[in-house]
């Protein structure tokens, strides 16, 4: 998923005092919807020839003042989150997408998976207690609340804040594992930053959390297993992962962990078990990862700068801050991963644009490699790697920048392809939506999925997606 530009977490976890704020303790803070994006569009975007930015819903009064982050989908809804609570857009019609219902529900990060209707939601700023209304306080405080909130989106106007389940070191991100008997979810909480002044984040912390939700009663959700991920030490800057990408159909998942990226064995949920460590010198920050369809290549992506930093401009090189690719060999039982190379976007980006490698999908075009990636303010890329040696840039959406005189971290946290739409969550812009016009894609289009989170892969084929029947 992602992490927070200027890395918010860090600049408080060294000590900084917070005032509290006077927000009363509401169950949920549930707002009504708002306008629809007009249907006289005009983008203010420039793009490839094969990309056309259709729509742009702007965020609302309550988000407005807090970063948009991570997406997930269900049905012909988007799920948006912010550092304020989320947002659900109803995309039944791609290019006049609406407002149903957004949920105000402080805390930071916003980090987003779906499950049927159930939805799961990242805190990683400490509140007084559990409430959505609860004030923001100190992360020394011992009973500062961090972790997970469920909620039940069986109603998408009328979202049910269920329960919370508070994990070490708070959620910075959280990556949906169904249960192989569709009983139970497992949802792997991953965060970092720990200090000997925090007392619910103690290091070394080379941990995750793993929380197991029974679907039919999804208020004991609790956490069932906290397996140490590098019992000697991780690489120099690792305490616990950044990130996790599951791929439950084939049993494997890769972890973004700051200085080191990871492939582990997720056949037994509950408990993944690490089997194969990679570093890299040209790596600043392990932020997160993608596996091909067929799952024998993955590409991890670097966040040098926090997602803060110039990091597209032509003082850093192609091979810091961007993608890097590897293969997958040894098979099931003694997998390894190979490098064959890095992707970094060719447009270059002003001093005052924040930009580097974020989140992005496979494009599902069937025994194809191509990606869809934000870059921040560097906007969104259309990337081939079918020569994992040589990926290349073949379409882009890009817009000025923010501030053409100042650093203002913006851009896009996001960008993600979902039954026939590229959907990309602007921190300060919105909600955008883009059209593929590529011979090369669009067979892509036939691929339906009734539901998407980009952190959990499904496999797919023409004609057939992911779905939970």
């Amino acid at each position: 998923m992602a992490s927070s530009p200027i890395s918010p977490r860090a600049r408080r976890r060294r000590g900084a005092a917070f005032a509290l704020t006077g927000a009363a303790a509401l169950l949920v803070g549930l707002l009504a919807p708002s306008a629809a994006a007009a249907d006289d569009f005009v983008s203010d975007a420039e793009t490839s020839d094969n990309v056309t930015h259709v729509a742009n819903i702007p965020k609302t009064e309550a988000m407005g003042d807090s970063f948009n982050s991570d997406l997930a989908f269900t049905g012909d809804y988007a799920i948006g989150g912010n550092y304020n609570g989320f947002v659900i857009y109803d995309i039944s019609e791609p290019e006049q997408p609406e407002i149903v219902s957004e949920v105000l529900c402080p805390g930071g990060q916003g980090d987003v998976s779906v499950s049927g209707d159930l939805l799961y939601f990242s805190v990683d700023y400490a509140r007084a207690n559990e409430d959505c209304g609860a004030p923001a306080v100190p992360t020394s405080d011992p009973n500062g609340f961090e972790g997970i909130r469920v909620f039940d989106i069986s109603d998408k106007t009328a979202p049910e804040y269920v329960t919370a389940v508070r994990t070490d070191c708070g959620s910075h991100t959280n990556t949906l594992v169904p249960g192989p008997d569709g009983e139970y979810d497992y949802v792997y909480v991953s965060s970092y930053s720990p200090s000997s002044n925090f007392p619910n984040c103690q290091p070394p912390h080379d941990k995750i959390s793993v929380i197991e939700i029974p679907v039919d009663d999804p208020a004991s959700a609790a956490i069932v297993e906290e397996p140490v991920l590098f019992p000697e030490g991780g690489n120099s800057g690792t305490a616990g992962c950044h990130d996790i990408t599951a791929y439950p159909e084939k049993d494997i998942a890769a972890g973004a962990c700051m200085g080191d990226g990871i492939l582990m064995d997720i056949s037994d949920p509950a408990h993944p078990v690490v089997t194969d460590v990679v570093r890299d010198p040209n790596f600043a920050f392990w932020h997160s990862a993608t596996f091909t369809n067929n799952a024998d290549t993955v590409m991890f992506t670097d966040e040098l700068g926090g997602g803060g930093g110039a990091i597209c401009t032509g003082e850093y090189g192609p091979e810091r801050g961007a993608d890097a690719i590897y293969t997958i060999e040894g098979g099931d039982a003694e997998p390894e991963m190979a490098f064959e190379g890095y992707f970094k976007i060719p447009r270059v980006q002003t001093e005052t644009e924040n930009c580097v490698a974020h989140n992005g999908s496979l494009i599902p075009v069937p025994g194809r490699n191509f990606f869809i990636q934000s870059w921040y303010q560097g906007g969104v890329s259309v990337l081939d790697f079918n020569d994992p040696s040589n990926a290349t840039e073949i379409g882009h959406f890009d817009r000025d920048p923010v501030d053409e005189n100042n650093l203002v971290i913006g851009g896009s946290w996001s960008a993600y392809y979902y039954n026939g739409y590229v959907y990309s969550s602007d921190i300060t812009r919105g909600l955008d939506v883009l059209r593929l016009e590529d011979p090369r894609l669009r067979v892509a289009e036939q691929v339906h999925m009734d539901e998407f989170n980009p952190q959990s892969q499904p496999s797919y084929r023409p004609g057939r997606g992911h779905g939970r029947d």
